[in-house]
């Protein structure tokens, strides 16, 4: 029986993580800021799938166990010790492992200034139900679609023209929310050229469905000729 279950628990796994692919899966990072974000949740899935495993064997063992003759005091006793042990020693050192894991990855997210080179910045202003890209300095203004260079950071300033949107490109980063009459920064990038794509993840009406966009990273000289190209035709 206990291996016909292992089997079943097994399969449902993999049907389970076979759904975590695609150009939309953030499991299938393609920077560093959508990695530190896979990582974190592979770490908290491994994790509590122990913590679950563990609850389930010791759940088997008090069913099937003979606990003999017990006095009142001694089962107080092994009681509290379970209270205090799962109750409050798991879920503490459950929250400082998170936090001691969670906090340094949390900070690859942050747009900080770079160690060395520069950051690209791109404005994003997010409308029903299209995105409208501007390249500051340059005269560029696209519809729908990013392009970005490859192996740099790029800082998106992100602002809605009507109601609470959110920019998210799972292969890239995180989401961010987008308010009208405020500006957020988020960093993105991408380790090798490409096209990932991306759709807003904050209900904002009847068009919400289709309100989809693509970021194709270039290479960096691959990039500039881009830029040369458009300012040529504008």
């Amino acid at each position: 029986m206990s291996e016909r279950l292992a089997a079943a628990a097994l399969l449902g796994t993999s049907l389970l993580l076979g759904g975590c692919s695609g150009p939309m899966s953030s499991l299938q990072p393609g920077g560093p800021s959508a990695q530190a974000g896979a990582w974190m949740w592979w770490g908290m899935f491994g994790f509590f799938t122990l913590v679950l495993v563990a609850v389930i064997v010791l759940w088997l063992h008090a069913m099937r166990r003979d606990p003999g003759e017990v006095s009142d005091r001694e089962a107080q006793r092994e009681q509290n010790r379970w209270v205090i042990g799962g109750g409050l020693i798991l879920p503490t050192l459950s929250i400082v492992v998170i936090l001691a894991v969670g906090i340094p990855l949390g900070q690859r997210m942050l747009p900080l200034p770079p160690a060395d080179g520069e950051v690209v910045r791109i404005d994003v202003t997010a409308h029903q139900w299209w995105w409208e890209v501007s390249y500051p300095d340059t005269g560029i203004v696209l519809k729908d679609q990013l392009h970005i260079p490859a192996g740099v950071p790029v800082d998106l300033r992100l602002t809605s023209n009507d109601v609470i949107h959110a920019f998210w490109v799972p292969r890239l980063g995180g989401k961010m929310d987008m308010f009208p009459g405020r500006t957020n920064i988020l960093r993105l990038e991408a380790d090798h050229p490409g096209v990932y794509h991306g759709s807003c993840s904050e209900f904002c009406g009847r068009g919400h469905a289709h309100m989809q966009f693509t970021v194709e990273a270039h290479e960096p000289d691959g990039y500039q000729a881009w830029l040369t190209e458009m300012q040529a035709d504008d």
